[in-house]
């Protein structure tokens, strides 16, 4: 009976491992079976026990006392974040951590308040698993972990440390405990709508979720701004020190084709046509010949060939028609 059992529990182990590591599993995910077992026991436990507490806790508790719960653990955070920082030789986020969680410990009311965003401190994400990559460790094949959720098995040791060292481990169990349930529950009230967008976007959660977790740690580990490709150059070489280019007799650049007007040059009175009337040269004289500057209004205008009506001239009665008029005395 032993002898039977014995060999039944080997076959057994022998086609767990043969399906966990077969030859049409993914590179990054041998274990994709055994995962894709924890991955819907897990999906299951949110679905029917995570998610409507979430949402009762969302119906029954204000925005603001939640923005303070969710204000409070991530201002415990900050002293992971330091510490794994430190441990990366990251002394300037190191210290902006220490700094945020004074400033919100002592002017945000124990965390409850974050005045050390505004104040322009950033908020880092740093945990030992990302410690461990930094210095060159393998993130090793994807797990999932039941109701820890997607992980590595670098990330699983890494959780384990962290875990170890969480200020909430240095109270007493009557109020960690309850700390922890409340911790959970917040973190999964923020991530509802996420959920949401993954039940309408995804095809296959698993995959999904698999794939934006790498993702997701890669970039954390490469840190912001690295490997970014360079944006092109749009200064204008006349601000960089470098020679501007060589203009020609028109002002366009050399090489460049020429869509200047050629009326557009520089205002000069048009000496070829022989007028002053400051018109642009090259541009075509179109003034009237007779447009000649006025002269004063009581000089006659002679240019213009114009006789002026002259009133009529009253000559002195003759002595005849005086005679005529004059009645005679005698």
């Amino acid at each position: 009976m032993k002898m039977r059992t014995t060999v039944l529990a080997l076959a057994a182990t022998g086609l767990i491992a043969g399906c966990a590591t077969g030859p049409d599993r993914k590179p990054g995910d041998p274990f994709e079976p055994a995962n894709r077992v924890i991955f819907k026991f897990n999906d299951g436990v949110d679905r029917y026990i995570a998610v409507p507490v979430a949402k009762g806790y969302q119906k029954v508790t204000p925005q603001p006392l939640r923005t303070a719960v969710s204000n409070f653990f991530s201002n415990l955070g900050d002293l992971t974040n330091a510490a794994n920082n430190l441990l990366q030789l990251k002394i300037t986020d190191a210290t902006e951590d220490l700094v945020r969680f004074a400033f919100n410990s002592t002017f945000g009311l124990g965390g409850l308040l974050d005045w050390a965003t505004p104040a322009g401190l950033p908020k880092h994400h740093q945990d030992f698993g990302l410690t461990l990559g930094h210095w060159g460790v393998p993130s090793g094949p994807y797990l999932v972990l039941p109701l820890f959720g997607p992980s590595t098995v670098r990330d699983s040791v890494g959780l384990v440390v962290d875990v170890k060292f969480n200020p909430l481990n240095y109270i007493e169990p009557a109020e960690r405990n309850p700390l922890y349930v409340l911790q959970f529950v917040s973190v999964r009230s923020d991530l509802l709508g996420a959920s949401s967008l993954l039940e309408q976007a995804a095809l296959d959660k698993y995959s999904f979720v698999r794939d934006a977790y790498t993702q997701q740690r890669k970039a954390r580990l490469r840190g912001p701004g690295e490997n970014a490709a360079p944006l092109p150059n749009y200064d204008d070489e006349d601000n960089s020190g470098a020679a501007a280019p060589a203009k020609g007799a028109s002002g366009a650049a050399a090489g460049l084709p020429n869509y200047a007007d050629p009326g557009d040059a520089a205002e000069a009175p048009n000496a070829a046509s022989g007028s002053a009337t400051g018109a642009p040269a090259g541009v075509p004289n179109y003034s009237d010949p007779g447009d000649t500057p006025t002269a004063p209004a009581a000089a006659p205008a002679a240019s213009s060939g114009a006789m002026t009506p002259t009133p009529p001239q009253q000559t002195a009665p003759t002595d005849k028609k005086l005679q005529e008029a004059v009645p005679a005395t005698q």
